[in-house]
């Protein structure tokens, strides 16, 4: 995934972390390990950047409804529910399924309270994370719990962002996470957008998902989403902003000229009934497109393989076969996600000195041949089941199956007990 979009046939030879070597192994490499893919794909890890892992556990429990239902009658009240046990159950499972899919880097926004126990939860999974705390301080169809002022709510993320800026080497960072802009005060926006340039932060949104969504921001302050998020100062090269299904041309003008994030999530789109995001046209412009899963809650689950081939199909189905083809897709998913999260320098292609954030995705299934085009096999044929060894910082965190941090069958029974609390608990 190099500017050349060079297929190499070859080795890739890590050492402390880092890629050394790409093709032939160099004479003096002395590999403590040799790991056989022979026949397989290497690529870099996904990056997913817009996911929720807090509702991990609400898979199936919100099904069939509308976003702003989903989310008066599902999503806050579960959200609500959670402790520091439930969140760190969620974030295990999540990032177990994402691992063995592939998914090496995410963009989380987690709840309102309780995010240090994502962090504690992340750390020792290997998976790489920038996690939000949401932010919210509009009182209205939400439970209480969910509600903080603007200053509380933006102090205690700066305070996750000092107490966890040096863990795990900086595989886990802070961002800004106002949840979007009817649950958030035109204070709280300001004040986002004044702590995203002192402190270098990302802030992490939603914006322009679905008609009633926009007809409500519409209504409420005479503006569009985008246009709105520029009038607080938020559209910057920092902000990234999840869906923009229904920008206008005015937004989407905007989104170009400010550099902004565009996090497409085909999935959620389709099941929630919001529509299908303008990506090519998004594109034609020079704004940065890369792709989610969003949460288990919405999809149900975080594929990166599944969310490709509809960001594809779906293109398609709306402009034509060929629009989006599958390297552009598979640049989504890894190039642009690196972009979006300001990590060009260390992730997203396999390239000499970079961090050594590497799938291998075994290409030999019967849905998989044949395919000559490695692009075409990966975005149409493949699944996340077909990926056979996921390494993040140069340590292998899950091989055949399996992740090397955990036990799968626990982490699987945890997550049912927890689902069944919060549910009794939240009263859904």
């Amino acid at each position: 995934m190099n500017d050349a979009w060079g297929v190499v046939r070859g080795d890739v030879w890590v050492r402390d972390g880092r890629i050394a070597a790409i093709g032939r192994l160099p004479a003096d490499a002395h590999p403590d390990l040799t790991i056989d893919v022979h026949g397989g794909i290497v690529l870099p890890g996904f990056v997913q950047t817009h996911l929720h892992l807090c509702q991990t556990l609400f898979r199936g429990l919100a099904d069939d409804l509308p976003l702003l239902d989903w989310l008066r009658r599902r999503v806050w009240p579960l959200e609500a529910a959670h402790d520091d046990r439930t969140l760190q159950v969620a974030a295990r499972l999540a990032a177990a399924e994402l691992l063995l899919g592939g998914t090496t880097c995410v963009l989380t926004m987690e709840t309102v309270h309780g995010t240090d126990a994502v962090f504690e939860a992340l750390l020792p999974t290997g998976l790489r994370a920038t996690i939000g705390k949401c932010l919210m301080d509009v009182r209205g169809d939400a439970p209480a719990r969910l509600y903080q002022t603007a200053r509380d709510g933006l102090d205690e993320t700066l305070a996750l962002h000092k107490r966890w800026r040096a863990a795990a080497n900086g595989r886990l960072r802070t961002a800004l996470a106002p949840r979007f802009a009817l649950s958030c005060t035109r204070e709280l926006l300001e004040a986002t957008a004044a702590a995203s340039a002192e402190h270098d932060l990302l802030v992490h949104t939603h914006s322009s998902e679905q008609r009633d969504e926009v007809a409500l921001v519409r209504a409420q302050t005479g503006l569009d989403n985008i246009a709105y998020f520029a009038s607080v100062g938020l559209t910057t090269a920092r902000l990234c902003t999840a869906h923009c299904v229904w920008v206008t041309e005015t937004d989407q003008r905007l989104l170009a000229e400010h550099h902004v994030k565009v996090l497409h999530c085909p999935g959620s789109n389709l099941k929630l009934g919001s529509g299908i995001a303008p990506v090519p046209e998004l594109r034609a412009r020079g704004v940065s497109v890369s792709i989610g899963a969003d949460g288990a809650a919405c999809n149900n689950t975080l594929d990166m393989f599944q969310e490709m081939r509809l960001a594809a199909m779906l293109q398609a189905m709306r402009l034509g076969p060929g629009v989006l083809p599958a390297r552009d897709v598979v640049a989504m998913a890894t190039r642009e996600g690196a972009r979006a999260l300001g990590l060009t320098g260390d992730i997203g292609s396999i390239e000499v000195g970079k961090k050594a954030d590497l799938i291998a995705v075994a290409a030999d299934g019967l849905h998989q041949t044949p395919a000559p085009d490695p692009y075409v096999r990966l975005v149409f044929s493949s699944r996340a089941s077909d990926v056979r060894l996921t390494m993040v910082d140069g340590e292998v965190v899950a091989r055949d199956g399996e992740i090397l941090w955990g036990d799968r069958g626990a982490i699987v029974a945890e997550a049912g007990g927890a689902a069944r609390a919060l549910v009794a608990k939240s009263g859904i």
